[in-house]
């Protein structure tokens, strides 16, 4: 794991305005739902609306986010995670999920901030978490991208 080299995801950005909803699967409860807390933290702090939308699990995300999107949302924050196992299943959900995020984005023209973990154990995930102790936060981390890409296109189409 390294987080060398991002960006500093505690960046004072102002969202009002902005309607971002976090779409976030239930599998691995403890570090999803720390995620989820720390990106709704992130977006209160910035001023944007949100709401938070379950999903059974990370393949389900694009389908759902897409929906959120064409119904009014100015971005999406997508959260899951997906921890390896013995069989190539891990593989098959991690690039479904990940190239229909991006499908997503590309089709609606809005961002998806993208927080979904791929583990080899459940402790890179809690190291990711946000929670204390955490090395990094990725739910914070979504949360900020996804507002500032929505804010760069709000900018854009102002110009």
């Amino acid at each position: 794991m390294s987080g060398h080299g991002s960006p500093t995801a505690h960046i004072s950005v102002d969202a009002t305005g902005l309607n971002i909803v976090v779409v976030a699967g239930q599998w691995h409860e403890v570090i999803s739902e720390a995620m989820v807390a720390s990106a709704t933290r992130t977006l209160e702090a910035a001023g944007a609306t949100y709401s938070v939308v379950r999903v059974a699990g990370s393949f389900e995300l694009p389908v759902v986010s897409k929906v959120v999107l064409e119904n009014g949302a100015d971005a999406v924050v997508a959260l899951g995670v997906i921890i390896r196992g013995g069989t190539p299943h891990f593989e098959f959900v991690s690039d479904a999920a990940t190239q229909g995020l991006l499908r997503v984005a590309l089709d609606t023209g809005k961002p998806v901030g993208f927080g979904v973990l791929t583990l080899d154990d459940e402790q890179q995930g809690l190291d990711r978490a946000g929670l204390p102790g955490s090395k990094e936060d990725k739910g914070e981390e979504a949360a900020v991208a996804a507002i500032q890409a929505a804010l760069t296109i709000r900018d854009i189409k102002k110009a």
